[in-house]
């Protein structure tokens, strides 16, 4: 078994956070907690989405993720 860079494994840990915790959590917290505009926190959890799932196709594309 290869030796992965600590960056590499950083960035998929970012990624499953991004895509799993932004449509999720984030979305909660900007609407309960900071008392934001429910159309402007969905907004923001499917940003989030986006940005997890561009890091997890730099990964496969880039040979990281098998």
């Amino acid at each position: 078994m290869e030796e992965k860079p600590k960056s590499t494994i950083l960035l998929v840990i970012l990624a499953t956070l991004l895509v799993f915790a932004g449509p999720t959590y984030a979305v909660y917290f900007l609407t309960h907690v900071l008392d934001l505009n429910y159309f402007v926190s969905i907004g923001s959890g499917f940003a989030l989405f986006i940005v997890g799932v561009i890091f997890l196709l730099f990964l496969i594309r880039r040979k990281s993720i098998v």
